[in-house]
């Protein structure tokens, strides 16, 4: 046996460092990537549940097309109404 069995673990040089942290990296961005995916096709579901004819936000939308300077008018006191809430 040699000296070299018994002896610590080698440290990793500076390229195998970079080479782990960029692997680490790639898979965050990785599950980053697959979250924000998930997220969006849930907010486009939903988006797509709420412009059914009937609905809250189909009956906005046709109000908005229909008259939009009093769609704005209305959005506007609307946000008046909430700020000088808080």
């Amino acid at each position: 046996m040699t000296i070299e069995t018994f002896a610590a673990p080698r440290e990793p040089n500076l390229a195998e460092r970079a080479m782990d942290t960029a692997t680490d990296t790639s898979r965050t961005i990785t599950e980053l990537t697959e979250s924000l995916q998930a997220a969006t096709r849930k907010l486009t579901d939903a988006l797509a549940a709420a412009r059914q004819p009937g609905t809250a936000l189909s009956t906005i939308s046709a109000v908005t097309r229909e008259a939009p300077l009093a769609s704005l008018f209305v959005a506007f006191l609307f946000g008046i109404a909430v700020a000088r809430r808080r």
